[in-house]
């Protein structure tokens, strides 16, 4: 547990950076909303209308804003997970406490431009008569799972930032082939239809079954499950079991380093 001093701490860097993200902006804090749907608009364009991707999904636009909305916040994460450490070395240097804490105030950042975000879908989701599974109540379970995934990575490319800068645009790269090995913009059907094998290999990534999972929940029955793709149980439990290893790990890396930051910053 966080002493009371590191629990303070953690406050004000949380309120610090959420303060600092839209300094000088005009609109402020709209943009936690606005950006999600300025790039919605432009893939449903694209996709939707253009590309007819999701044309036997019902509600699939709803879809596309969810899944986007659940990767953006691994995208922010990860990415300012990633430099936070190296933003704070001049804080870490002059103050003794958990390091730690620096990469869970901007997870802590990103998860609340998450809630506005989620807000803004359930909206969406009413206008569009969305069909809301009766188990939407383990919703929540699915953001759990998703916050320890992407903060686990966060911890791994924090440690690796601060020696290795160059794991910046290497992460930038990951993250578009990521984003296009995840059923986001376009449905598993249509991989389906391609190969089996290869939307089976794709629903073990836990992004792709956090997304699919959610769309199941709260848009469409129709879309796609892990657990309805794979008959294997133990294989099925693979993207469920592997973010929490991921958070493992990636503390106990991150844990280990951490004493040695101030002296390389």
């Amino acid at each position: 547990m966080f002493e009371r001093k590191n629990r303070i701490l953690l406050a004000e860097l949380v309120k610090t950076d959420f303060k600092m993200r839209y300094q000088g902006s005009v609109i402020g804090y709209v943009w936690s909303v606005l950006k999600p749907l300025m790039l919605f608009a432009v893939m449903y364009v694209v996709f939707v209308r253009f590309l007819k991707f999701g044309a036997d999904v019902p509600h699939f636009a709803v879809a596309l804003l969810l899944g986007m909305v659940l990767w953006n916040f691994f995208n922010e994460t990860t990415n300012l997970g990633m430099s936070s450490v190296v933003n704070q070395g001049d804080l870490l240097r002059k103050l003794s406490f958990p390091t730690h804490i620096v990469v869970i105030s901007v997870s802590i950042n990103a998860l609340i431009n998450l809630v506005i975000s989620l807000v803004i879908v359930f909206i969406f989701g009413l206008i569009n008569g969305v069909d809301v599974s009766k188990f939407a109540f383990v919703t929540p379970l699915l953001l759990i799972e998703l916050y320890a995934f992407s903060l686990g990575i966060a911890f791994l490319l924090a440690t690796i930032y601060v020696r290795f800068r160059d794991i910046g645009p290497i992460w930038e790269v990951l993250l578009q082939i990521g984003m296009y090995m995840t059923p986001l913009i376009y449905p598993v059907t249509m991989v389906m239809n391609v190969d089996i094998r290869i939307a089976k290999i794709l629903m073990l990534n836990p992004m792709a079954q956090i997304i699919q999972d959610a769309r199941f929940l709260l848009t469409s029955p129709v879309n796609v499950t892990v657990w309805q793709l794979i008959n294997t149980k133990w294989l099925a439990m693979i993207p469920y079991v592997l973010p929490f290893i991921v958070l493992v790990i990636g503390f106990i890396v991150f844990d280990k380093n951490s004493k040695k930051f101030a002296e390389i910053l």
